[in-house]
């Protein structure tokens, strides 16, 4: 288990003021950059997965102005859950199938709520169109979601699904176990029934 810098402490969440990543102009749009804009507008979604113990500042940075952090399972270790439930005012999260007995007794195999008007369902490993997960397949028919959210494929995926009228993202690996070359999350927001201002974060390649 591996929390760097700032993570360390553990500081509670708070509106962030607009800022730089080691130097990187932000170019996030307003809405993101800028506190208490959102309110009447949208609700602002940091979508991460496959951390594998790993949390760093790069995505605290990307995830404290954010609404809500949705994490897509192999959160790694109980520590992992526990800093990112301090970086939003929600979290909402499923296990993955490496994660032990502490990050199951906390979080569901499936997310199954609806937001803004969006019927979201998440789940670890569930596939992608046409190639959905056998498990998946019937909670997709139960659920019928707008929107399906996925990790352990350590692919980044933003997908329609026309069939199913749903679009499928899969944030990619936020952590440095794995095959990936680039550790990813997703930001993006949600806004009458739709997604919205949908962002691909590079957080910089695995290991480095």
């Amino acid at each position: 288990m591996i929390l760097a810098g700032a993570l360390l402490a553990r500081p509670k969440w708070r509106p962030p003021p607009a800022c730089t990543n080691n130097g990187v102009q932000d170019t996030r749009p307003d809405r993101f950059r800028t506190p208490g804009l959102h309110l009447c507008s949208m609700t602002r979604i940091g979508l991460l997965s496959d951390t594998h113990g790993y949390l760093d500042d790069r995505i605290a940075h990307h995830l404290r102005d954010c609404d809500e952090i949705w994490h897509a399972g192999d959160f790694g270790d109980a520590a992992v859950v526990e800093a990112l439930e301090d970086l939003a005012p929600r979290f909402r999260g499923v296990y993955g199938n490496i994660d032990g007995a502490d990050v199951r007794q906390t979080q569901p195999l499936v997310q199954n709520f609806e937001i803004e008007g969006l019927r979201v369902l998440m789940t670890h490993i569930g596939g992608y169109p046409g190639h959905y997960a056998l498990a998946a397949r019937p909670l997709l028919a139960a659920a019928r979601p707008g929107l399906f959210i996925t990790g352990h494929s350590h692919i980044l995926r933003v997908m329609p699904d026309p069939k199913l009228g749903l679009l499928h993202l899969n944030p990619g690996a936020a952590g440095q176990h794995g095959f990936h070359q680039v550790r990813t999350l997703l930001r993006f927001g949600i806004e009458r029934g739709k997604v919205v201002d949908l962002q691909a974060v590079e957080l910089g390649k695995r290991g480095r």
